[in-house]
């Protein structure tokens, strides 16, 4: 039996919060990506090494909280309506985003991406093709573009959106559980609450994290492919039901508040010797038992953090209002055409030899800039929301401000 009712919240202003800022966060990290020296789409011809501390703050939990976040979003989704409205929903509102950006707003990115290559070295095989000319063998898959170490640029793609493409998987695969266990809301949640009890709530997560990290990701390297990427779907299939199963837990939602100090403190900890270890083998090859103990450091930076945010939230996030009714809304279309507006901006900027700090500054602020003006404009157009994850809306209605009531 679950130690609380189902019914106990029925609205989660806290979860919505963290869904919207995690989102913006990640468009802050893309930014980061093109100057910090990992390998990217497009890179800044004068990278800053010393970002890449800063990087490591977020990185080794901003997608497994959205993928948390995602589940629990499903979990209010799946109790009101059937199985069968639940996937043709969800297929409704993932697909054609999805769709749409492997064929017309993902392409810039590869476009800037070969010319980038290009650029670099002079004696490939290849040239940077007119756009109408690129992006026919883009969608055709006749690029060629093969790089110096045998590694080819497979298209079409969905770089960013391979998020949105596992979000669709996961939500068919528990519709598919949810036709097979009677009430599997409950039974997931009443199994959450009893196994995650006092310091459970932190020890098996990171235990869980862990030896998914040891023992899954020598053996499968995130691909972000689909099929080959057993370590990311481990992390991420799990988030995604534990969000299932704690959406409308109050007994989960008030451990997270009771814990939130000392997961912070663990977090904050695991993040500064995790980012230490990084930064002095950025170039160099550890011993094999650091290496392994410094997966499990990552694991504890990893939820603790998560259980960190949920805490907090949950203490301090209760509010709703119209600016969340807005931002929750939009953070979908921004999340579709972002990293395409960041890669573009980038090349650009990169050639005007300004300050490095303003133009970092102007791509935060036309990144942003562009997302809002594309939800502006696509919440407006009834045949065009649904390519944006927006529901249909009458002509009258869309071309209103949102009815925040």
């Amino acid at each position: 039996m679950s130690l609380s009712s189902p019914q106990d919240l029925a609205r989660r202003h806290d979860l919505d919060w963290i869904r919207v800022g995690a989102f913006f966060l990640l468009i802050l990290y893309h930014v980061g990506m093109f100057y910090v020296p990992w390998e990217w789409h497009v890179k800044s011809p004068h990278p800053i090494p010393a970002l890449e501390p800063v990087m490591m703050l977020i990185n080794p939990w901003r997608l497994t909280l959205l993928f948390l976040v995602s589940g629990a979003a499903t979990r209010f989704m799946a109790d009101k309506v059937s199985v069968g409205r639940l996937a043709g929903a969800r297929i409704a509102r993932l697909l054609p985003p999805l769709l749409l950006a492997m064929a017309v707003i993902v392409p810039p990115q590869s476009y800037y991406q070969v010319a980038e290559y290009v650029a670099a070295h002079p004696q490939a095989p290849f040239g940077v093709d007119p756009w109408p000319t690129f992006w026919a063998k883009y969608l055709t898959a006749s690029g060629g573009w093969c790089g110096e170490d045998g590694d080819c640029l497979i298209t079409p793609t969905w770089n960013h959106m391979w998020f949105v493409a596992y979000l669709l998987a996961y939500t068919l695969v528990l519709a598919l559980l949810l036709a097979i266990v009677p009430r599997l809301g409950e039974k997931v949640q009443a199994a959450c609450e009893r196994v995650l009890a006092g310091p459970w709530l932190l020890v098996l997560p990171i235990a869980f994290l862990a030896l998914a990290r040891a023992v899954l990701l020598p053996i499968f390297d995130i691909t972000h492919a689909l099929v080959d990427d057993w370590y990311n779907h481990a992390i991420s299939l799990a988030a995604f039901l534990l969000g299932f199963g704690l959406a409308k837990s109050s007994v989960l939602r008030e451990r997270l508040i009771a814990m939130r100090w000392p997961a912070v403190v663990l977090a904050l900890t695991a993040y500064a010797a995790f980012a230490t270890y990084a930064w002095i083998y950025r170039q160099g090859d550890p011993a094999q038992a650091l290496r392994l103990t410094m997966r499990g450091v990552y694991a504890v930076d990893q939820w603790c953090a998560i259980a960190a945010i949920l805490g907090f939230g949950a203490k301090h996030l209760n509010r709703g209002g119209p600016v969340l009714r807005y931002l929750t809304l939009g953070v979908f279309p921004f999340y579709i055409v972002h990293q395409t507006v960041t890669v573009v901006l980038a090349h650009h900027l990169a050639r005007l030899g300004l300050p490095q700090g303003l133009e970092a500054l102007i791509l935060v602020a036309g990144t942003f800039g562009a997302c809002f003006a594309t939800y502006e404009i696509v919440r407006r157009i009834p045949g065009v929301r649904v390519l944006f994850g927006l529901r249909v809306q009458p002509a009258a209605e869309a071309s209103r401000p949102p009815a925040f009531a």
